[in-house]
Protein backbone atom coordinates (compact mmCIF):
# COMPACT_ATOMS: atom_id res chain seq x y z
CA UNK A 1 0.00 0.00 0.00
CA UNK A 2 1.30 3.46 -0.90
CA UNK A 3 0.20 6.94 0.15
CA UNK A 4 0.76 10.41 -1.30
CA UNK A 5 0.45 13.13 1.36
CA UNK A 6 0.82 16.68 0.07
CA UNK A 7 3.55 15.61 -2.36
CA UNK A 8 5.39 13.08 -0.20
CA UNK A 9 5.25 9.35 -1.09
CA UNK A 10 4.96 7.02 1.90
CA UNK A 11 4.72 3.24 2.27
CA UNK A 12 2.76 1.34 4.89
CA UNK A 13 5.90 0.96 7.03
CA UNK A 14 6.24 4.73 7.25
CA UNK A 15 4.37 6.67 9.91
CA UNK A 16 2.58 9.57 8.24
CA UNK A 17 1.20 12.10 10.66
CA UNK A 18 -1.25 14.83 9.73
CA UNK A 19 -1.26 17.87 11.93
CA UNK A 20 -3.71 17.68 14.81
CA UNK A 21 -5.04 21.02 13.57
CA UNK A 22 -6.21 19.64 10.22
CA UNK A 23 -9.89 20.48 9.81
CA UNK A 24 -10.56 17.05 8.35
CA UNK A 25 -9.51 15.53 11.69
CA UNK A 26 -11.06 18.04 14.06
CA UNK A 27 -14.50 18.49 12.46
CA UNK A 28 -14.66 16.13 9.45
CA UNK A 29 -14.30 19.01 7.00
CA UNK A 30 -13.37 17.11 3.87
CA UNK A 31 -14.47 15.30 0.74
CA UNK A 32 -13.24 12.09 -0.82
CA UNK A 33 -13.46 9.62 -3.67
CA UNK A 34 -12.95 5.87 -3.82
CA UNK A 35 -11.69 4.82 -7.24
CA UNK A 36 -11.26 1.28 -8.50
CA UNK A 37 -8.05 -0.06 -10.06
CA UNK A 38 -8.25 -3.08 -12.40
CA UNK A 39 -5.04 -4.67 -13.69
CA UNK A 40 -3.18 -1.49 -12.83
CA UNK A 41 -5.66 0.71 -14.75
CA UNK A 42 -7.66 3.38 -12.89
CA UNK A 43 -11.38 3.04 -13.72
CA UNK A 44 -13.61 6.03 -14.51
CA UNK A 45 -11.05 8.52 -13.21
CA UNK A 46 -12.51 11.46 -15.13
CA UNK A 47 -15.95 10.97 -13.57
CA UNK A 48 -14.50 10.58 -10.09
CA UNK A 49 -12.41 13.73 -10.31
CA UNK A 50 -15.40 15.65 -11.64
CA UNK A 51 -17.45 14.52 -8.63
CA UNK A 52 -14.60 15.31 -6.23
CA UNK A 53 -14.63 18.88 -7.54
CA UNK A 54 -18.40 19.10 -7.23
CA UNK A 55 -18.26 17.87 -3.62
CA UNK A 56 -15.42 20.26 -2.79
CA UNK A 57 -17.30 23.20 -4.28
CA UNK A 58 -20.39 22.23 -2.28
CA UNK A 59 -18.32 22.31 0.90
CA UNK A 60 -16.54 25.52 -0.07
CA UNK A 61 -13.14 23.81 -0.39
CA UNK A 62 -10.50 24.67 -2.96
CA UNK A 63 -9.77 21.45 -4.86
CA UNK A 64 -6.22 20.86 -6.16
CA UNK A 65 -5.86 21.16 -9.93
CA UNK A 66 -6.11 18.17 -12.26
CA UNK A 67 -2.35 17.94 -12.84
CA UNK A 68 -1.72 17.57 -9.12
CA UNK A 69 -4.51 15.00 -8.73
CA UNK A 70 -3.31 12.95 -11.71
CA UNK A 71 0.28 13.06 -10.48
CA UNK A 72 -0.77 11.80 -7.07
CA UNK A 73 -2.79 8.95 -8.60
CA UNK A 74 0.09 7.94 -10.86
CA UNK A 75 2.51 8.00 -7.94
CA UNK A 76 0.51 5.65 -5.71
CA UNK A 77 -0.40 3.18 -8.46
CA UNK A 78 3.04 3.05 -10.08
CA UNK A 79 5.15 -0.03 -9.21
CA UNK A 80 2.29 -1.67 -7.32
CA UNK A 81 0.88 -5.02 -8.48
CA UNK A 82 -2.83 -4.26 -8.32
CA UNK A 83 -4.96 -6.76 -10.26
CA UNK A 84 -7.80 -5.35 -8.18
CA UNK A 85 -7.25 -2.30 -6.03
CA UNK A 86 -8.70 0.91 -4.76
CA UNK A 87 -7.58 4.50 -4.49
CA UNK A 88 -8.81 6.71 -1.67
CA UNK A 89 -8.45 10.40 -2.51
CA UNK A 90 -9.21 12.87 0.30
CA UNK A 91 -9.22 16.67 0.32
CA UNK A 92 -9.65 18.44 3.67
CA UNK A 93 -9.91 22.02 4.86
CA UNK A 94 -6.26 21.96 5.96
CA UNK A 95 -4.85 23.64 9.05
CA UNK A 96 -7.66 25.50 10.82
CA UNK A 97 -8.70 26.77 14.25
CA UNK A 98 -10.11 24.32 16.78
CA UNK A 99 -13.73 24.89 15.84
CA UNK A 100 -16.07 24.89 12.88
CA UNK A 101 -14.52 27.97 11.29
CA UNK A 102 -12.05 27.17 8.54
CA UNK A 103 -8.54 28.63 8.31
CA UNK A 104 -7.07 30.45 5.33
CA UNK A 105 -4.31 27.94 4.53
CA UNK A 106 -4.20 25.49 1.61
CA UNK A 107 -6.23 22.28 1.63
CA UNK A 108 -4.68 18.94 2.53
CA UNK A 109 -4.55 16.27 -0.19
CA UNK A 110 -4.07 12.61 0.70
CA UNK A 111 -4.16 9.82 -1.92
CA UNK A 112 -3.75 6.18 -0.91
CA UNK A 113 -3.78 3.03 -3.08
CA UNK A 114 -3.89 -0.61 -2.02
CA UNK A 115 -5.45 -4.00 -2.77
CA UNK A 116 -9.23 -4.43 -2.85
CA UNK A 117 -10.97 -7.63 -1.77
CA UNK A 118 -13.66 -8.97 -4.08
CA UNK A 119 -17.20 -8.83 -2.74
CA UNK A 120 -19.32 -12.02 -2.91
CA UNK A 121 -21.88 -12.24 -5.72
CA UNK A 122 -24.73 -11.45 -3.32
CA UNK A 123 -25.22 -10.00 0.13
CA UNK A 124 -27.74 -9.19 2.88
CA UNK A 125 -28.94 -5.68 3.76
CA UNK A 126 -30.94 -4.06 6.53
CA UNK A 127 -33.01 -0.91 6.47
CA UNK A 128 -32.25 1.44 9.35
CA UNK A 129 -34.52 3.72 11.42
CA UNK A 130 -32.45 6.89 10.90
CA UNK A 131 -33.13 9.12 7.88
CA UNK A 132 -30.86 10.83 5.42
CA UNK A 133 -31.60 14.55 5.24
CA UNK A 134 -32.26 15.22 1.57
CA UNK A 135 -32.52 18.95 2.32
CA UNK A 136 -29.31 19.23 4.34
CA UNK A 137 -26.34 21.40 3.41
CA UNK A 138 -24.24 18.37 2.43
CA UNK A 139 -26.96 16.28 0.76
CA UNK A 140 -25.54 14.58 -2.31
CA UNK A 141 -21.94 15.47 -1.44
CA UNK A 142 -19.31 12.81 -0.74
CA UNK A 143 -17.96 14.14 2.54
CA UNK A 144 -15.71 12.54 5.14
CA UNK A 145 -18.35 12.95 7.86
CA UNK A 146 -19.19 9.24 8.11
CA UNK A 147 -20.10 8.70 11.78
CA UNK A 148 -23.75 8.24 10.79
CA UNK A 149 -22.68 5.49 8.39
CA UNK A 150 -20.56 3.78 11.04
CA UNK A 151 -23.58 3.52 13.34
CA UNK A 152 -25.84 2.33 10.53
CA UNK A 153 -23.38 -0.34 9.37
CA UNK A 154 -23.02 -1.64 12.93
CA UNK A 155 -26.82 -1.88 13.10
CA UNK A 156 -26.92 -3.83 9.83
CA UNK A 157 -24.00 -6.02 10.87
CA UNK A 158 -25.80 -7.08 14.04
CA UNK A 159 -28.57 -8.34 11.76
CA UNK A 160 -26.29 -10.17 9.36
CA UNK A 161 -26.04 -7.47 6.70
CA UNK A 162 -23.07 -5.87 4.97
CA UNK A 163 -24.95 -2.72 4.00
CA UNK A 164 -27.47 -0.45 5.69
CA UNK A 165 -30.26 1.17 3.68
CA UNK A 166 -31.51 4.64 4.63
CA UNK A 167 -34.89 6.27 4.10
CA UNK A 168 -34.95 10.05 3.76
CA UNK A 169 -36.87 12.50 5.96
CA UNK A 170 -40.17 11.88 4.14
CA UNK A 171 -39.77 8.10 4.40
CA UNK A 172 -38.74 7.43 0.83
CA UNK A 173 -35.98 5.02 -0.14
CA UNK A 174 -32.66 6.87 -0.35
CA UNK A 175 -29.35 4.96 -0.42
CA UNK A 176 -26.91 2.72 1.38
CA UNK A 177 -23.95 3.92 3.44
CA UNK A 178 -21.69 3.55 0.42
CA UNK A 179 -23.93 2.34 -2.37
CA UNK A 180 -26.97 3.14 -4.47
CA UNK A 181 -29.99 0.86 -4.40
CA UNK A 182 -31.80 -0.60 -7.40
CA UNK A 183 -34.88 -2.81 -7.25
CA UNK A 184 -37.25 -4.62 -9.58
CA UNK A 185 -41.01 -4.27 -9.21
CA UNK A 186 -43.45 -5.78 -11.72
CA UNK A 187 -40.56 -6.42 -14.08
CA UNK A 188 -39.40 -2.78 -14.03
CA UNK A 189 -35.95 -1.74 -12.78
CA UNK A 190 -36.17 1.29 -10.50
CA UNK A 191 -33.84 3.42 -8.40
CA UNK A 192 -34.33 6.55 -6.24
CA UNK A 193 -33.87 9.86 -8.01
CA UNK A 194 -31.15 12.28 -6.93
CA UNK A 195 -33.90 14.39 -5.34
CA UNK A 196 -34.12 11.67 -2.66
CA UNK A 197 -30.80 12.93 -1.29
CA UNK A 198 -28.78 9.95 -2.50
CA UNK A 199 -25.26 10.33 -3.80
CA UNK A 200 -24.86 10.61 -7.57
CA UNK A 201 -22.93 7.35 -7.69
CA UNK A 202 -20.53 6.72 -10.57
CA UNK A 203 -21.65 3.10 -10.86
CA UNK A 204 -25.28 4.26 -10.58
CA UNK A 205 -24.80 6.62 -13.51
CA UNK A 206 -23.15 3.95 -15.64
CA UNK A 207 -25.91 1.42 -14.91
CA UNK A 208 -28.45 4.03 -16.04
CA UNK A 209 -26.46 4.65 -19.24
CA UNK A 210 -25.62 1.04 -20.05
CA UNK A 211 -28.86 -0.64 -19.03
CA UNK A 212 -31.46 1.93 -17.99
CA UNK A 213 -33.86 2.21 -15.05
CA UNK A 214 -36.78 4.33 -13.95
CA UNK A 215 -35.77 6.99 -11.44
CA UNK A 216 -38.61 7.40 -8.95
CA UNK A 217 -39.12 8.15 -5.28
CA UNK A 218 -41.17 5.65 -3.33
CA UNK A 219 -41.51 4.74 0.37
CA UNK A 220 -38.66 2.61 1.69
CA UNK A 221 -41.26 -0.11 2.29
CA UNK A 222 -41.27 -0.76 -1.45
CA UNK A 223 -38.32 -3.08 -0.82
CA UNK A 224 -40.73 -5.42 0.97
CA UNK A 225 -42.47 -5.98 -2.38
CA UNK A 226 -39.44 -5.95 -4.66
CA UNK A 227 -38.74 -9.08 -6.70
CA UNK A 228 -35.05 -8.25 -6.96
CA UNK A 229 -32.70 -5.81 -5.25
CA UNK A 230 -29.10 -4.98 -6.03
CA UNK A 231 -26.46 -2.53 -4.84
CA UNK A 232 -24.26 -0.42 -7.11
CA UNK A 233 -20.96 1.06 -5.97
CA UNK A 234 -17.32 1.48 -6.97
CA UNK A 235 -16.13 -1.47 -4.88
CA UNK A 236 -19.18 -3.72 -5.26
CA UNK A 237 -19.88 -2.99 -8.95
CA UNK A 238 -23.36 -4.58 -9.27
CA UNK A 239 -24.06 -6.85 -6.29
CA UNK A 240 -27.28 -8.80 -5.87
CA UNK A 241 -29.14 -8.81 -2.54
CA UNK A 242 -30.30 -12.21 -1.31
CA UNK A 243 -31.74 -11.01 2.00
CA UNK A 244 -33.40 -7.71 2.90
CA UNK A 245 -34.55 -7.40 6.51
CA UNK A 246 -34.83 -11.18 6.74
CA UNK A 247 -36.80 -11.60 3.50
CA UNK A 248 -35.10 -13.98 1.07
CA UNK A 249 -34.85 -12.94 -2.57
CA UNK A 250 -33.61 -14.61 -5.74
CA UNK A 251 -30.05 -13.40 -6.18
CA UNK A 252 -29.23 -12.69 -8.81
CA UNK A 253 -32.64 -12.52 -10.40
CA UNK A 254 -33.08 -12.31 -14.18
CA UNK A 255 -32.94 -8.50 -14.39
CA UNK A 256 -29.90 -8.32 -12.12
CA UNK A 257 -28.14 -10.93 -14.26
CA UNK A 258 -28.75 -8.80 -17.34
CA UNK A 259 -27.42 -5.70 -15.57
CA UNK A 260 -24.30 -7.59 -14.45
CA UNK A 261 -23.71 -8.77 -18.03
CA UNK A 262 -24.09 -5.22 -19.37
CA UNK A 263 -21.76 -3.92 -16.67
CA UNK A 264 -19.06 -6.50 -17.36
CA UNK A 265 -19.18 -5.95 -21.12
CA UNK A 266 -19.10 -2.16 -21.07
CA UNK A 267 -16.65 -1.67 -18.21
CA UNK A 268 -14.18 -4.01 -19.90
CA UNK A 269 -14.45 -2.04 -23.14
CA UNK A 270 -13.56 1.39 -21.71
CA UNK A 271 -11.42 2.11 -18.65
CA UNK A 272 -12.57 5.75 -18.51
CA UNK A 273 -16.20 5.77 -19.68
Amino acid sequence: MRAWVDGQILDRSDAPVLTVFDHGLTVGDGVFETIKVVDGEVFALTRHLRRLRRSAEGLGLVCPDDDRLHSAVDAVVRDQDLPLGRIRMTVTGGISPLGSGRGDGPPTLVVVAGPLDTWPASTAVSTVPWPRNERGAVAGLKTTSYAENVIALAYAGERGGTEAIFPNTVGNLCEGTGSNVFYVLDGELRTPSLASGCLAGITRALVLEWYGAVECDEPVGVLERADEIFLASTTRDVQAVHDCDGRVLEAPGPVTRDVVAAWQKNSAADVDP
